[in-house]
């Protein structure tokens, strides 16, 4: 008889923003009279830019022609769109990335819980406490994780480091040496930044244990102040020790469009063996590619216009940052956060739960936020809230929060 990975049982409950958005509907169902305002799920409110629907409509009409149609995408991606990621989110900063190093996806969730795949499964993994769910559940799925202790809120195999107000919601060092780590800054969900010196800090430490970094940067853009850095690869022997995964989504609203990309040096080995050649045997073998349309308009972001429209809808995301952060400290709340990245982390009120404040919020203000402990034990307390939504909505969203 077939067996199943029984892993999948050991996960507790569902996905985190599947529970909420069943909470959600639940609530709406039985009060549709009450207007929900959600600014929990981090998804874009904004159309796609017009250079990006020029260059969408332009590769349709491709398609419908014998001479410009186009089949199975390479592997690694179209040479157009991974030149022009090297030029501008890499050699402008002074990383030594190849356009060979660069593998074009649909989005960052998909690789962040795909990487695992060329990981043996004895790897001790790190993650920051709040984490990016996903970051735990693809490798419980594997079998990395050992078992989920409820008590704790933690899987036993898993080496937790704290996020906290004493950190600056920034992760330590781990005391227990790990050999994956994954690191996403500018951070979800809290929000945090570190500098370039803190960011080479844990290169140089993963280059001594031995360990590999995972490093997400899908909020690059957000990013406002100047010692922060926009890339891993910013850091001295990053190339060595360093994966990075990259999304369309946040940048350029591509949420529904799904385009990503992760970049694996030649240069990180284990015992002689590239995890470059690893990474492309994986992606050839279960990945056809994302679309030539899709890919096209991914290479229209980097143009001229493309720059100059993406970065004034991430100015739009990020006055609504500014309003909700503004109006939760003039409620009283302690907040962080929505400087350098479009989500808002405040401390839930008295001694309320995450959870009880998600169901406060909900019902007395009608407005949806996500549970800061669903990203770990070290988000009770806490609660998220997403710099996504219209700024009419933002704006009334605060309006109501401020007045319970």
């Amino acid at each position: 008889m077939f067996q199943i990975n029984e892993n999948y049982l050991k996960l507790p409950g569902s996905y985190l923003f599947s529970t909420i958005g069943k909470k959600v509907k639940e609530y709406a169902n039985a009060h549709k009279d009450k207007e929900i305002i959600r600014l929990g799920i981090g998804d874009v409110t904004l159309p796609l830019a017009p250079v990006v629907i020029q260059a969408l409509h332009s590769a349709v009409d491709e398609m419908g022609k014998a001479e410009t149609f186009k089949g199975y995408a390479p592997e690694l991606g179209y040479e157009f769109l991974r030149q022009a990621i090297v030029d501008h989110d890499y050699k402008k900063r002074g990383a030594a990335i190849e356009i060979d190093e660069v593998f074009i996806s649909d989005g960052a969730k998909s690789d962040s819980g795909n990487i695992g795949d060329i990981f043996g499964l004895e790897n001790k993994v790190a993650v920051c406490d709040p984490v990016y769910p996903v970051y735990i559940d693809s490798n419980a799925m594997s079998g990395r994780t050992g078992n989920y202790v409820e008590a704790a809120g933690k899987w036993d195999k898993v080496i937790y480091m704290p996020c906290t107000a004493e950190t600056n919601f920034a992760p330590e060092l781990p005391k227990e040496t790990p050999d994956m780590i994954y690191l996403c800054f500018p951070n979800n969900p809290t929000g945090s930044t570190i500098t370039k010196p803190e960011l080479q800090k844990w290169v140089d430490y993963a280059l001594k244990v031995g360990a590999v970094i995972i490093y997400d940067a899908a909020y690059e853009a957000y990013i406002s102040e100047d010692n922060v850095p926009h890339t891993i690869y910013e850091c001295k022997g990053a190339e060595a020790c360093a994966i990075e995964l990259r999304s369309f989504s946040k940048n350029a609203g591509f949420t529904g469009t799904r385009l990503g990309f992760t970049v694996v040096p030649k240069a990180l080995t284990c015992n002689g063996v590239s995890l470059n050649s690893l990474w492309a045997r994986r992606h050839g073998t279960k990945f056809n590619g994302a679309p030539y349309i899709i890919q096209k308009a991914g290479a229209a972001v980097y143009t001229e216009e493309g720059q100059k429209q993406t970065k004034e809808q991430v100015a739009y995301y990020m006055n609504n940052a500014k309003i909700i952060y503004n109006g939760l400290k003039a409620a009283g709340y302690s907040v962080s956060g929505g400087v350098n990245a479009p989500y808002i982390w405040l401390r839930t009120p008295g001694k309320m739960t995450s959870w009880e404040f998600f169901d406060f919020l909900l019902e007395k203000a009608n407005v949806v936020g996500t549970p800061g402990s669903g990203f770990g034990p070290s988000g009770e307390g806490y609660f998220r809230l997403t710099a996504f939504g219209s700024y009419e909505n933002t704006k009334k969203a605060m309006e109501r929060i401020q007045s319970i």
